[in-house]
């Protein structure tokens, strides 16, 4: 069974190629989940796969993209849902 993190991204993470930028690493991974920005400025993310990938993606994520500036992230354990991709909501 893969391992599911919820996360809320804090920081310039909206229109900065944040959302792109995570699916696109993802994928490149072999993650599966989603992607979407929230009202309050936030990122929204859901990571299913393997605990050393989602790791290293989280990791990777504490960057982003060039333009971006992550200040935090928030993480749960969260259900499996069995994505068969990584998707941008």
């Amino acid at each position: 069974m893969p391992l599911a993190n919820h996360l809320i991204i804090h920081g310039r993470v909206q229109g900065v190629f944040y959302r792109d930028w995570t699916v696109e690493t993802a994928r490149k991974l072999g993650l599966a989940g989603w992607v979407r920005n929230l009202s309050d400025g936030t990122v929204e993310a859901h990571l299913e796969g393997a605990a050393d990938v989602v790791e290293t993606m989280i990791e990777k994520m504490h960057d982003g993209p060039p333009a971006a500036n992550v200040e935090r992230i928030e993480r749960s354990e969260a259900e499996a849902q069995g994505f068969e991709t990584f998707e941008r909501r």
